[in-house]
């Protein structure tokens, strides 16, 4: 529980992927926090809560764990229940001690408060509570500031509020997450992968967020992958294969008799496949096609997507069992089809390699395939949208990602990318927080509720966004204050987001 790299990632708010510390305001709150042991993620945890954030917690704890200001405490009889978080209550057990000392109340009394404070959060009996408070604190000789304090403090977790065993448990998967993802780089990503939808970035993004810590990630590969994401050894280390699972509309029982029949014998081309796995849908075909996962099946040089999408045309329109052993003439070069050569024996027929002729297709261009990697499978293991503009960005003065944490607070900035989340939490007022994804990495943006009014269609239905405003730079957390938002124009592939959940 010392790994100092995992402290170090979290310290840099590196944490895309991690349980319980990835979202956007754990992110913002993880360089002030500076996590340097466990009991820090157990309050790193509790303190990203609505029932703190009401509670007006989160400010006084970062001063105080920054040496700021010291801690305070709200009568010296609450100094050894408070002592462990700096004088602010973060924990459901430390509010019950607080009501038992403060205000004499009983374990009875105590118990009624967990309650009120529990699954249901029962905004009646807190209220009936809270006299209940006031009266045992002004017994005790506490003044009417404190007791205000107090119980905002205790009447602010009926929101939502943590048990510290509760913020424990969640801490040490959060630590196993962060170890895991620092030192076993491509199986923590697999496993993600395998094991969606969960936690709070799509796909897309873990992928990215992978190749920038230097994962190499493989295509989809008939001849390769699994229906899971699997590990391939490479030099040095592993590589993460993409999984058939991944593929929109390839049943799963479809993916599993393809690798099935790969472990009888390679696949000698599409027609072979179509003829060993009968039951697979001229659809399925196609996806598998224009995800160029039949890239590799075939033993010509260069054999790309549209040449397997001509294939496939021809593999799931049969002519039947006569023509089929038919050798090629030139009458045939409109059909592009691929038949096997003549055999009398008809199983011997279908063991043997197809001739294939030649489609009179172009490759795929760069957005070509950026659009059917997205349609096809929600990501691309190829280049991110935005590097194929970033000459152009720069010519625009528009910043990438990966500079905002080296300019100064209050420099006006531009800034492009793909909006991978989109947030208005409860408790913000109504300001909007975007994470906006390039080449380079991750930049959030803040939104005010004016600003949002203004812009919201823009905001909402546009998936790259260019955005002006004022960079604000500072305890290591960067951010953009939008002054200005414009929808751009970068690809036609359906990228996706994490929207308001």
């Amino acid at each position: 529980e010392n790994d100092p790299a995992v402290y170090a990632a979290l310290q840099k708010a590196d944490t895309v992927g991690m349980f319980q510390v990835e979202s956007r305001a754990q992110m913002s709150c993880l360089p002030r926090l500076r996590p340097a042991r466990f009991y820090d993620i157990v309050v790193q945890v509790a303190i990203i809560r609505p029932g703190p954030i009401v509670g007006k917690m989160v400010h006084p704890y970062l001063k105080r764990r920054q040496g700021l200001e010291p801690p305070e405490y709200f009568h010296p009889s609450l100094e050894p229940v408070l002592s462990r978080t700096l004088g602010v209550p973060l924990f459901q057990e430390q509010l019950l001690r607080m009501a038992m000392i403060a205000a004499g109340f009983t374990g009875g009394e105590a118990e009624d408060l967990r309650r009120a404070m529990g699954f249901k959060r029962s905004q009646q009996r807190m209220e009936e509570i809270e006299t209940k408070l006031r009266r045992g604190m002004q017994s005790k000789g506490i003044t009417a500031e404190m007791q205000d304090k107090i119980v905002q403090s205790i009447t602010s977790f009926a929101l939502y509020g943590f048990p510290e065993s509760h913020a424990a448990s969640f801490a040490l998967i959060a630590y196993a997450s962060a170890y895991l993802k620092c030192h076993y780089l491509a199986a923590f990503t697999a496993a993600m992968l395998n094991n969606q939808p969960m936690g709070f970035y799509q796909p897309a993004t873990l992928v990215k967020d992978a190749q920038l810590h230097g994962l190499r990630c493989k295509p989809i590969d008939i001849t390769r992958s699994d229906w899971n994401c699997t590990l391939e050894t490479i030099s040095p280390g592993f590589a993460v294969r993409l999984g058939m699972r991944y593929v929109k509309g390839v049943r799963k029982e479809i993916g599993i008799e393809i690798m099935r029949q790969r472990g009888i014998r390679s696949f000698s081309s599409i027609d072979d496949l179509k003829q060993r796995i009968p039951e697979i849908q001229k659809s399925e075909l196609t996806a598998l096609a224009e995800v160029g996962a039949f890239n590799f099946i075939s033993a010509k040089q260069g054999f790309h997507r549209r040449d397997a999408l001509w294939q496939v045309e021809r593999a799931a329109r049969r002519p039947g069992p006569l023509l089929e052993t038919q050798e090629p003439t030139s009458n045939d070069s409109e059909r592009s089809q691929a038949i096997p050569e003549a055999s009398a024996d008809a199983n011997a027929t279908l063991s043997k390699p197809c001739v294939t002729l030649d489609s009179p297709l172009l490759p795929m261009t760069a957005e070509e395939r950026l659009v059917a990697d997205f349609r096809g499978t929600g990501m691309t293991v190829g280049p991110h949208p935005m590097t194929y503009r970033r000459a152009e960005m720069r010519a625009h003065g528009v910043r990438a990602a990966i500079e905002l944490a080296k300019l100064p607070d209050g420099m006006h900035v531009r800034i492009a990318g793909a909006v991978i989340v989109r947030q208005r939490p409860g408790t913000a007022k109504g300001f909007v927080f975007l994470s906006m994804e390039d080449e380079t990495g991750i930049a959030n943006v803040i939104i005010t509720p004016q600003l949002f009014e203004k812009d919201h269609t823009v905001v909402i239905h546009h998936p790259f966004l260019l955005v002006e405003g004022t960079l604000q730079n500072q305890d290591n957390v960067v951010s953009v204050k939008a002054e200005n938002i414009q929808p751009l124009t970068i690809t036609r592939a359906a990228t996706t987001s994490h929207d308001f959940h």
